[in-house]
């Protein structure tokens, strides 16, 4: 059996590298708010087309949503300007469902984390807490 290596196509490769620079803002995150003093227990939690970045506990009564956004730099507007109402709305339904799948009814936040890389190296990290709110 001959094994051929099929070169990403241009579009392919950027996606990839998107991904990829996606997963290594979301680690940073978690070890920034780890280090916080937040309680890190979901990272990519899925559900219908929404996803969470990372679910996390301040203390034990308070349950915080991040999402997590990831650039080369501020030039087109911070990372944390591309989060749409539309993208809010997505995060706080699939919030409900995980909310549902674990029976928990009280207190939750929407947080940002805003991270800078630039050439795999951590420029800035901006937490934004309350972001914004369920509506």
């Amino acid at each position: 059996m001959i094994a051929y290596a099929v070169p990403l196509l241009p579009k392919m490769a950027k996606k990839a590298a998107h991904i990829e620079k996606g997963k290594a803002g979301e680690q940073l995150a978690a070890e920034y708010l780890t280090g916080k003093g937040y309680r890190i227990v979901v990272q990519n939690f899925r559900a219908g087309k929404g996803e969470i970045d990372l679910i996390g506990w301040w203390g034990d009564k308070l349950l915080v949503f991040f999402e997590v956004k990831t650039r080369n730099d501020d030039s087109f507007g911070g990372p944390e300007e591309a989060i749409t109402v539309k993208k809010q709305k997505l995060l706080i339904n699939t919030a409900g469902v995980y909310m549902e799948q674990i029976g928990y009814d009280w207190e939750v936040r929407f947080d940002v984390v805003a991270i800078i890389l630039k050439k795999s190296t951590l420029v800035e990290i901006r937490h934004h807490e309350d972001a914004f709110f369920w509506y």
